[in-house]
């Protein structure tokens, strides 16, 4: 046992020490990865199972921890968060109720607090941890159900910088495909709230009742940041629930220049926030917060016969009785860990340098004569493209850039992706990787440049 752990740990570090060297990205297609799909029938060396696997199968994938990873949002974990996966997995944690796991119970309680506070609700406020943003968006659109009723004729507000996640979580709940309503965005991608104030008295008019407002804190194409203080007033006044998707820009919330960005998010009836992205946490580790944590509680606790042994730990939480998932994995063990390793000086750091690079980045994309800025950074992404001049026309700019796109997928340098903004084809660097430096990013930014030079020269 310690032989085989020693070495998934020497190859590990390996790994992790040895990215700088390596492509962003490696991929390769399903024919040349089939395995056999009849399992053997007598075991093999579990040092050579290891070894196939750290070789053969593990490396064939985005390396989201790369520093000049800057495609969709990033991941750059911690090492304590990694090995508190690998402690939980260990002793065989079930997070489920208090009776059952005690112990990363009141370790999820405090990291629910510490969210709380980073957030600014009261002390009604509570959650849970979940696997990631599209879990958080169910749960909370189903307490949302819940607390305002009728959902027969249920209509939920999107912006149309929305993730999917949140239209499929719509679906889930049970609202309509077509009362799940797309409000246009303005210049800088927030909602529009005129429109989203017609929208909802039109849908009165025809007898609906809005259910729901889904608003970005960081959208993931341009991490643009909806208006949420003015949102907050048109759910009180429509008794609609405001619920904010924070996946990627939350945990902005720990520094001041954050707070002031997310302004209003105190307000929200729900907040999704995931850790594995800009917290620095191996996946997966998100976070679902509720103003008022009896609204989780009146929607998710069911008696059952099989747990009736809860009654020990009376008056204690059991986070099964909060969201979709009886058996789940103490997630909250790694926020802690890396927290208390590190402490949050070293994380708000970390976030602000994400936010400083991709303002660096900006800057240096507006002051480049052949790089164009499509939107504007309040947060860490960037989004431009490559734009030689005004002798081309949109249909050309497209196809220049998703050559350059194309050729990204294949380079040794970087990764990076595209969006599309108003319909207009861009290309966007997310920048979270707490190792990412100024070099990786204007290495990449110049690399798209010289790709473009290529892509017009024919090559």
């Amino acid at each position: 046992m310690r032989e085989l752990a020693d070495r998934a740990t020497e190859l590990l570090i390996e790994r992790m020490s040895g990215l700088d060297g390596v492509p962003a990205w490696d991929g390769e297609f399903r024919d040349a990865l089939k395995s056999s799909s009849i399992p053997p029938e007598d075991g093999r060396p579990a040092d050579e199972v290891l070894e196939q696997a750290a070789r053969e199968v593990l490396p064939f994938a985005a390396r989201l921890d790369h520093p000049r990873f800057f495609g969709f949002i990033p991941s750059s974990a911690t090492w304590p968060g990694v090995i508190a996966d690998l402690m939980a997995a260990g002793f065989n944690i079930n997070s489920c109720t208090w009776l059952v796991s005690s112990g990363t119970s009141q370790i999820e309680l405090t990291v629910i607090d510490w969210m709380r506070n980073w957030i600014g609700y009261p002390e009604s406020a509570g959650g849970l941890t979940t696997s990631g943003g599209s879990a958080a968006s169910v749960e909370a659109l189903v307490a949302a159900r819940e607390a305002t009723g009728n959902p027969e004729r249920a209509a939920v507000y999107l912006s149309d910088q929305a993730h999917s996640a949140l239209r499929r979580a719509s679906l889930i709940v049970g609202v309509r495909r077509e009362r799940v309503r797309l409000v246009p965005t303005d210049d800088r991608f927030r909602m529009d709230t005129g429109e989203l104030r017609r929208q909802i008295a039109e849908d009165r008019a025809n007898g609906l009742v809005p259910m729901a407002v889904c608003a970005n804190a960081g959208s993931s194409s341009t991490g643009s940041i909806d208006p949420l203080r003015e949102l907050a007033e048109i759910c009180a006044d429509e008794g609609a629930w405001l619920h904010v998707d924070a996946a990627y820009g939350g945990f902005a919330l720990v520094t001041a220049r954050g707070k002031r960005l997310l302004d209003g998010i105190e307000l929200a009836d729900s907040v999704g926030i995931d850790a594995h992205k800009w917290f620095f946490q191996p996946y997966e580790a998100a976070v679902l917060m509720v103003r008022n944590v009896e609204h989780l509680e009146r929607a998710f606790a069911l008696g059952h016969d099989v747990l009736q042994d809860t009654v020990w730990g009376a008056n204690h939480p059991n986070f099964a009785d909060r969201g979709l998932q009886l058996s789940r994995s103490p997630r909250a063990l790694k926020i802690w860990m890396s927290v208390q390793t590190f402490g949050m000086a070293r994380f708000r750091e970390a976030v602000l340098q994400g936010m400083d690079l991709a303002q660096q980045a900006a800057d240096y994309v507006e002051q480049s004569p052949k790089l164009e800025l499509m939107a504007q950074v309040s947060l860490g992404i960037v989004c431009f493209r490559v734009n030689p001049g005004s002798e081309y026309g949109e249909d050309a700019l497209e196809d220049l850039n998703r050559k350059v796109l194309a050729h990204v997928f294949w380079d040794d340098l970087a990764f990076l992706s595209s969006t599309s903004l108003k319909g207009v084809f861009s290309l966007r660097i997310c920048i979270l990787n707490h190792t990412t430096t100024w070099e990786d990013v204007r290495s990449t930014l110049d690399r798209v440049v010289q790709l473009a030079e290529r892509a017009l020269a024919g090559k």
